[in-house]
């Protein structure tokens, strides 16, 4: 998917909801457990559920990896079953030397079709370009993350403290592709970094998790990151994919994404962005 193709995607649903599929089998609901596979049950229902209002889709790779192949082939048919006018995100945080980045690029690009994946940049430059060999696909580099153990090192000051270490990964990896084919993990629990982040990225898509269970104010987010070109995706995963549990719960589903798109809307239409 195209830079382009997303942003027609964003203005045409009005929406930048990016809908995140972490199957746990221990909040899937328990009549979906006695199907023959309960994980592509449970996210072929929230697909169709959400589909009206999302324009993306991000599956974390570990809530698969840890059921073996059994887990794998959930993922495989899920994303075979996503249908191709939506952005596919591999959630898998990749990062290696060269030659095995380009074994997980071969598998999540060309073997599972993904659109885009998030990757690590600790390792640097070499770790990451594989991923570009592909055309129209993403890499989502870690920049600013909302879990508490990330100021250990995002915030540490570098440079003779003339700047952060995030703004540094920012700076220097900006280099490596283009806002054609890269984006960044901003966490929305982080959103005193958005400006920053904005002026060193004016025109690039950010990928915000961590709004609804992890506390991300939205409105804050979509006000300091959206831009004239859409500009961001907010995730939303538990407070989705988990809004219901019973017989009926994909209704909850539903009426959990709808909310978050007529936020989106609004946002849109009060601001006039496009």
């Amino acid at each position: 998917m195209t830079r382009l193709q997303l942003f027609d995607k964003i203005k045409e649903k009005e929406s930048f909801l990016c809908v995140g599929l972490d199957p746990d089998l221990s909040r899937i609901p328990a009549h979906l457990l006695e199907t023959e596979d309960p994980v592509f049950e449970f996210n072929k229902a929230i697909i169709d559920a959400t589909l009206p209002y999302a324009v993306a889709y991000k599956p974390n790779t570990a809530f698969y990896e840890s059921l073996g192949s059994k887990g794998w082939e959930s993922l495989e048919k899920t994303v075979d079953y996503l249908p191709g006018n939506v952005l596919k995100i591999a959630d898998a945080k990749r990062g290696d030397i060269g030659n095995s980045s380009k074994q997980y690029a071969d598998a999540f690009f060309k073997r599972m079709n993904f659109d885009a994946i998030t990757i690590s940049p600790y390792m640097g430059e070499d770790s990451v370009t594989p991923f570009f060999e592909y055309d129209n696909k993403w890499v989502i580099l870690l920049a600013s993350t909302s879990n508490a153990g990330s100021l250990d090192f995002q915030d540490l000051m570098v440079d003779h403290k003339s700047e952060k270490l995030y703004e540094r990964v920012i700076r220097k990896s900006s280099t490596w592709g283009s806002k054609k084919n890269m984006m960044y993990v901003i966490g929305a629990t982080r959103v005193e970094t958005l400006v920053t982040i904005r002026a060193l990225l004016p025109e690039h898509f950010l990928l915000i998790p961590g709004v609804g269970a992890q506390g991300g104010d939205m409105e804050l987010v979509c006000r300091y990151g959206l831009n004239k070109h859409g500009g961001l995706l907010i995730n939303s995963s538990r407070g989705i994919i988990y809004a219901g549990d019973g017989e009926n719960f994909a209704d909850d589903v539903a009426s959990a994404a709808k909310k978050l798109q007529h936020q989106m809307a609004e946002v849109i239409m009060n601001q006039k962005y496009w």
